[in-house]
């Protein structure tokens, strides 16, 4: 655990601590502890070394940056590990534990410690104070409780900026000069001016404390942003070294009221069963990243590429992507080493672009919408239109089903009524047959009265002048008797002509009937298919009235 955790949740941290312990948690080791331990190494190294203008090591960042960019600095970098492997490692060598170690962190580049190739296996997790903060956003963690579990001393004060210096001056007195930088954009000018003046051979300072954070650790870029202007962070460091002060029953080995020799003596007595080989690092070379000139035209494609066209737009200088310039920039990014997207102008710029389309996609989707809304406008019209429609076809359908059974009804009548016809013809056609028979007796009987007439005519002949009337009475009765003839063949032929005739109509009668009994069946269909239309056209309607209503919907959201 860093010792910012403390300072930055005085208030909640012990019982952070203690709900993490009831998850699993085995040990809680401060790195105050570490801290005390790289003091104790920065002191033994350099003085056992006579090491003169040596760089501090616990800032990961200010480390990478040293072996990339100012590679002849490596061997001035002190090779005594941070606080956080010193306290790591002698978790692992000293205390034997073997559990996985996770970091309570306030910087994001402790990342790049834990996983250098040496480095491995002591450090499993960097796990920054927001994101575990933001993780335990609303656990409530009332009534656990724990703290660390080793004392320490001056170490606490390591993550605020002078940390590492006010160690250095309390053991070794102030006479030493120890050079405190701290912030981006002055430590990394100051790491290349400062390779200047090695290599000019010019007096170096007994200790360069650098830190690439500008409030030191306690505001490193794992902590909580809203948190960077709380100067409580400050006095709760000062304060908890106060109290840990007071809760020792002895008085503290190396006390400020001691002689400063003392203090060494007492400090390196504390520290007598390490091994100063334990804790020593190495540093990597070869590392360093191959520089070679940038020509103009590269770097006016640089900054088109970065939408900078203008000389203004091209020297904002701002440092925010930690340059000193906008041309130095635009020089890492043609090596390869820096991206455009770091640029803050440059994504301002994308984002205001992003601004205009998405605004000009939003005034799209609204001209659609709008489209669209007009569309179920209309078609809710048109649903409309056919719901009137689908109303008269329903109410014309009714009709003509009423109609069509009114209509078989009547053909039903007239059916009966051409059946009672067909047997009235039937009849007629037996009462001409009967007549037929009638002509026939009267012709027999014709036939008979000519021959008496005949057989008269030649008896009143033989009669002489007496027979003459009877014979002229003869003659008249044989006339007569012809003329029935003539006249009942003549009805013959013409019931003959009356009785096909009778026949025909007959004949016509029953397909006439056929047709009927046709026509009544379609008819009684069509008035059940009338009355199903109209039920189906009922249906519609309350499909197309719940589609209506739907639409609304749809056009009100």
């Amino acid at each position: 655990m860093a010792p910012a955790f403390i300072a930055n949740y005085k208030s909640q941290y012990r019982q952070i601590l203690g709900y993490l312990k009831s998850l699993g948690v085995n040990h809680i080791i401060s790195i105050s502890f570490g801290a005390d331990i790289t003091t104790w190494g920065y002191l033994n190294y350099i003085t056992k070394h006579n090491m003169n203008g040596g760089i501090s090591q616990p800032c990961p960042a200010i480390v990478d940056y040293i072996e990339k960019y100012v590679p002849e600095l490596v061997d001035k970098l002190v090779p005594v590990h941070s606080p956080l492997m010193c306290g790591a490692i002698y978790a692992r060598k000293y205390m034997n534990i073997t559990d996985k170690l996770a970091f309570l962190s306030p910087c994001i580049a402790k990342k790049s410690e834990i996983t250098r190739p040496q480095n491995r296996g002591y450090v499993s997790y960097n796990v920054t104070f927001h994101h575990l903060m933001k993780q335990l956003s609303g656990v409530n963690t009332a009534g656990y409780d724990a703290g660390d579990e080793i004392e320490y001393g001056l170490g606490s004060v390591y993550p605020q900026p002078g940390g590492l210096k006010e160690n250095v001056e309390h053991f070794l007195g102030k006479d030493v000069f120890v050079r405190q930088i701290e912030g981006e954009k002055h430590a990394y000018h100051f790491l290349q001016t400062y390779a200047k003046r090695v290599r000019e051979g010019k007096k170096l300072p007994f200790l360069v404390d650098a830190l690439n954070c500008a409030s030191g650790c306690i505001y490193g870029t794992g902590t909580d942003p809203e948190r960077v202007d709380d100067e409580d962070i400050l006095f709760e460091i000062h304060n908890e070294r106060t109290r840990r002060q007071e809760k020792k029953k002895k008085k503290n080995p190396w006390d400020k009221e001691l002689e400063t020799a003392k203090r060494l003596e007492n400090f390196n007595a504390q520290f007598a069963g390490l091994k100063l080989e334990d804790f020593l690092c190495t540093y990597n070379k070869n590392a360093a990243i191959s520089r070679r000139e940038i020509s103009e035209n590269e770097i006016r494609d640089i900054f088109h590429t970065m939408n900078k066209n203008t000389p203004e737009e091209q020297k904002i200088d701002c440092g925010a992507c930690g340059y000193e310039d906008c041309r130095h920039m635009a020089q890492a990014i043609a090596l390869g080493l820096n991206r455009k997207e770091n640029c803050v102008h440059y994504l301002k710029g994308e984002l205001e672009l992003e601004k205009t389309q998405i605004q000009s996609i939003h005034d799209e989707l609204q001209e659609k919408q709008k489209r669209k809304e007009a569309l179920y406008e209309e078609i809710l019209n048109s649903f409309a239109q056919i719901k009137v429609s689908m109303e008269e076809l329903a109410n014309g359908n009714q009709s003509s089903a009423e109609d069509a059974t009114d209509m078989a009804q009547s053909i039903s009548t007239m059916s009966e009524f051409t059946d009672k016809l067909q047997d009235s013809m039937a009849r007629f056609a037996d009462a001409v047959k009967g007549y037929d028979e009638v002509n026939e007796s009267i012709i027999k009987i014709s036939n008979q009265t000519g021959m008496l007439a005949l057989n008269a005519g030649i008896e009143a002949a033989r009669s002489g002048e007496a027979g003459r009337g009877f014979a002229v009475i003869a003659n008249r009765v044989r006339d007569l008797s012809e003329q029935t003839k003539d006249t009942v063949s003549s009805g013959k032929e013409k019931s003959g002509v009356l009785l096909t005739a009778i026949q025909l109509l007959d004949e016509e009668v029953d397909t006439f009937l056929n047709s009927i009994h046709a026509i009544n069946e379609k008819t009684s269909a069509l008035a059940a298919s009338s009355e199903e239309i109209a039920a189906q056209a009922s249906v519609v309607e309350e499909v197309m009235n719940r589609i209506a209503e739907q639409m609304k919907e749809v056009i009100e959201q």
